[in-house]
């Protein structure tokens, strides 16, 4: 099954799309799972460069979707692909270089959770992130040219302060920021270029 089929798409959609022509955007896009799949250990470097090669020589999504057939949908996150980051007894910071699942989930209490995704690899074009605190701080950092929305199912926004504003990039990924905060805040910022 593709992965276009596991999307949602019957067969015959995902036939239909198959032929189509790639973007170079899609090309930037498979380019980027195959960099997050070789970080993850899941292809080496000859079948990193290899794979590299062949998507930007690519003209088609079914070219482009044969070299991701072997690699997980989801970008290999355990279960149904979701970080939990949950404060205990001391703050979190999930910076530097990492991978961005398609769900994030941050419970804080009393202390602070710094989500940057600065040096982050995301190869998904959206990203849901369900933010809580109690009396603590949920502060998320995004690179310039991501989209940050506030969903709409979000509680006592007064409390959710987004300043990542700016020129959005249409091929950058959106987050979503699914907000309770009670007594503490959730604050967004752009990082600066």
């Amino acid at each position: 099954m593709s992965e276009t089929q596991a999307q949602g798409q019957g067969p015959a959609e995902a036939e239909g799309r198959a032929g189509i022509r790639a973007a170079d955007g899609d090309r930037e896009a498979v380019a980027e799972r195959l960099r997050v799949a070789a970080g993850e250990g899941r292809l080496d470097l000859a079948e990193l460069e290899e794979r590299l090669e062949r998507a930007y020589a690519s003209k088609t999504y079914a070219e482009l979707e044969g070299l991701l057939a072997d690699l997980p949908a989801d970008g290999g996150w355990p279960g149904d692909g979701t970080l939990v980051l949950k404060t205990h007894l001391t703050a979190i910071r999930q910076s530097g270089a990492w991978v961005v699942p398609p769900r994030i989930v941050a419970e804080s209490g009393m202390l602070n959770i710094l989500i940057d995704f600065t040096a982050a690899s995301c190869a998904h074009r959206e990203v849901t992130l369900e933010a809580s605190c109690g009396m603590g701080t949920v502060q998320v950092v995004v690179p310039p040219g991501w989209e940050v929305r506030i969903d709409p199912a979000s509680t006592n926004t007064a409390r959710v302060a987004n300043r990542a504003d700016g020129p959005v990039d249409p091929t950058a990924p959106v987050l979503t920021v699914v907000g309770h905060p009670r007594s503490g805040w959730i604050r967004i910022k752009r990082a600066r270029a």
